[in-house]
């Protein structure tokens, strides 16, 4: 398969979906909903929505079923991104080569735009136009299984870990991997479970695919940090070097870059061996997980 082609493909779906369910600018409280949408268009890959779909299609499943819950997914990524750029956390002032939000609205239209983006996710999830046809108890799992990588148990939980640990020189390997596999990995986690799910995955189907996204979420973002050694401004869309200089747990400050790229390595080819029961059907999911280690921004 062309991975380029199927990429761009799936996320022209994604961006149309997004345009109809997000509010538009015209709508009051104008300010917010401006915000709101300059983030999500700011030019995203839309990997987790993407996955998403290549799980629900990987398990036998219709993923225009899934566009709702894959736009929700992009939604809460979005809205992670807007917070962690404040000042009181990341302090950036580029995001995908753009000014943050928060330096174009100020922090306090910023702050409400990532609150209304997380909203607006479980409010498209619930929504009875698009329950139509699914089983409710499915669906049930899927708005549970992203509310719980969403949290403090998932994201959240490894935001926190990760300021805790900026610029300490005690932190140690499982640390770093309790920060990767919920700040960044949570998420892509997630976005393949409720694809699954959203599939009809069997038992055995949903346990194999729930492996592949939590080795594909630590490969991910152990590439991230090798990007952040490596890239260029240009390329990854924001100032390289940011975590060096806020002294970040990363792979890279705690093994060494030889040693962090072996890790993503070998977490492409576990997330590879999960899904060895699957067979054609599951090429995008594999082709994601080589593209996640291979990427340049």
């Amino acid at each position: 398969m062309d991975l380029n082609v199927y990429l761009k493909e799936r996320c022209a779906r994604v961006d149309e979906a997004l345009e109809r369910f997000l509010p538009k600018e015209t709508e009051l409280p104008h300010s917010v909903h401006k915000a709101m949408r300059y983030s999500v268009f700011a030019g995203g890959k839309r990997v987790r929505p993407i996955l998403m779909l290549a799980a629900c299609d990987a398990a036998g499943g219709d993923s225009r079923r899934a566009i709702p819950a894959a736009c929700a997914m992009e939604m809460i990524h979005t809205y992670s991104l807007i917070h962690d750029d404040l000042p009181a956390m990341d302090d950036d002032d580029f995001r995908r080569g753009n000014p943050t939000n928060h330096k174009v609205f100020g922090e306090a239209i910023a702050i409400l735009a990532g609150d209304a983006l997380l909203t607006e996710a479980f409010k498209l999830t619930s929504d009875p136009r698009f329950a139509e046809g699914c089983d409710p108890s499915g669906l049930l799992a899927v708005i549970h299984e992203i509310a719980t990588c969403a949290g403090s148990a998932g994201m959240v939980g490894g935001q926190v870990v990760d300021m805790e640990s900026e610029g300490r020189h005690d932190i140690d390997l499982p640390t770093v991997q309790y920060i990767h596999t919920h700040k960044t990995g949570a998420l892509i986690k997630a976005s393949v479970v409720a694809g699954a799910l959203l599939g009809g995955a069997s038992g055995s189907e949903l346990a194999a695919i729930k492996r592949y996204g939590e080795a594909a979420g630590l490969a991910f973002q152990i590439a991230d940090d090798i990007l952040d050694i490596e890239g260029t401004t240009e390329e990854i869309g924001k100032d390289a070097g940011s975590d060096q200089a806020r002294g970040k747990a990363t792979y890279p400050a705690v093994i060494g870059l030889a040693a962090a790229r072996e890790a993503a390595q070998g977490m492409m080819d576990e997330a590879l061996r999960a899904l060895e029961l699957f067979g054609d059907e599951a090429e995008p999911l594999r082709e994601i997980a080589r593209y996640i280690v291979q990427r340049k921004n």
